[in-house]
């Protein structure tokens, strides 16, 4: 065509971006895309500091887990009945009651009155409330700390956590996502006093110690989460305890109150206690502050990167125990969604996303599947079977409490939304053994 650049035929053509795939833009257009895209959107090259390859995977053994295991609805009923007397003898003197913690925060407050409110963005703004009021509740909502969102999809629960802290100082978050996410709300931030860094990732591939941001400012770590799925918290748990705090304790950190002592003038700190924030400030540094995360999504666990391994073999249990286990683990919400369970994996596939929570399927329901109640033995009734779906939960939960208790941290579950609101409603919450926080239990 005379006086364009493409012809008609190839004017519709779409290129791929080439910092920012999957994402594409028609080829007229490429070169305006490029000058506006966001650099710190672009997944990181294998060379950046902070990819390490597989450093949050755990230990692979190939031995523990057979090349094929039949689905079970293909078990017999024998079989499927000798799981279940393992699985109860397991979880023998587990409280499978857990303690409510159902909480809220001001900072919410407008956003959860809105009249304009449909039924999806009250259920997702009830849940970051609780999270948010249960991450102060902690005394881990303050000043002078990073807080690292995994699985942050729209960085939504950071954004909350930056307005409830208001003009606190020296605040940053660091938010991870695996894939390209559209209609972030971290982009809207530009207070002085907080930093937004997003990092397209893989968790599993996640070294935060070679995150210039943390190995500059040597902040403490909040790790916080919503809605994190399956595989991606026990990714995230050991990138936060094994991969950064064991490494910033070799380096033999002086305390934080020290610190903030040679950095600050007596007037500076005066200041802050007459604002109350010096509660907020731990007396002793450390690398983790806390932990608070909405779990989810336990049939997307896998073997190899489940941090309760040595839970598992202790109670004489192995990886097909846990495979079926994990699978199990889907009863407890069976068929309280419209969504398939296959569905939702090709979906999840597709996006390759690491939150579970990010506006499409939190509930954590299946219909009818190859594992669903319908499609199995007749033996047991839904009640029977939805408790022990919670039972697989509460076991693969435990094994993660064990962990946290092994590197230090006294860890707690809680339920930290009503049912009604979303059926994964169980929230992770660990703090440092010298934590002067509130007490905590499993």
């Amino acid at each position: 065509m005379l006086g364009k650049e493409f012809c008609g035929l190839h004017v519709a053509i779409r290129l791929l971006c080439p910092w920012n795939s999957p994402a594409s833009a028609a080829a007229k257009s490429l070169q305006s895309c490029l000058t506006q895209c966001d650099p710190i959107d672009s997944s990181p090259p294998d060379s950046a500091d902070f990819f390490i390859q597989d450093i949050n995977a755990g230990l692979k053994d190939e031995t523990e887990i057979p090349d094929q295991l039949v689905p079970i609805s293909s078990l017999s009923e024998e079989q499927l009945e000798n799981l279940i007397k393992k699985l109860r003898k397991a979880s023998e003197g587990l409280n499978c009651t857990l303690k409510d913690q159902i909480m809220s925060h001001p900072a919410l407050h407008d956003a959860l009155n809105d009249p304009k409110n449909g039924d999806s963005a009250a259920k997702h703004l009830k849940q970051q409330a609780s999270i948010l009021g249960n991450i102060e509740n902690l005394k881990l909502l303050g000043p002078r700390r990073c807080f690292v969102e995994f699985g942050a999809g729209k960085g939504k629960l950071s954004h909350w956590v930056d307005i409830a802290l208001k003009d606190a100082e020296k605040v940053h978050f660091i938010l991870v996502e695996k894939v390209t996410t559209r209609f972030k709300v971290d982009g809207k931030h530009r207070k002085k006093n907080s930093v937004f860094e997003r990092l397209q990732i893989d968790i599993q591939h996640l070294c935060l110690n070679k995150i210039p941001l943390l190995s500059k400012e040597k902040l403490p770590v909040v790790g916080i989460g919503k809605h994190l799925c399956g595989v991606a918290t026990d990714l995230a748990l050991r990138c936060l305890v094994e991969t950064y705090a064991a490494s910033c304790e070799e380096r033999n950190e002086e305390p934080l109150a020290k610190r903030i002592k040679n950095d600050k003038t007596e007037k500076e700190i005066n200041t802050l206690a007459k604002e109350g924030n010096e509660k907020n400030i731990p007396e002793k540094w450390t690398p983790v502050a806390g932990i608070v995360i909405a779990l989810c999504c336990h049939h997307r666990c896998d073997w190899r990167h489940y941090v309760g391994k040595e839970y598992f073999r202790a109670l004489g249990l192995g990886a097909v125990d846990f495979h079926y286990f994990q699978r199990m683990s889907s009863w407890a919400t069976c068929g309280m969604r419209k969504t398939s369970l296959e569905a939702s994996d090709i979906s999840t596939k597709r996006r390759g996303k690491q939150n579970d929570g990010s506006e499409e399927h939190d509930d954590g329901g299946y219909a009818i599947t190859d594992d669903s109640p319908e499609s199995l033995p007749g033996f047991l009734t839904v009640e029977e079977k939805k408790k022990i779906g919670h039972l697989c939960k509460l076991l693969i939960d435990q094994g993660r409490i064990k962990y946290l208790q092994q590197k230090g941290f006294s860890p707690a579950l809680q339920y930290y939304i009503d049912p009604l609101v979303s059926l994964e409603n169980v929230l992770l919450t660990a703090l440092p053994n010298h934590s002067s926080s509130p007490e905590t239990s499993a």
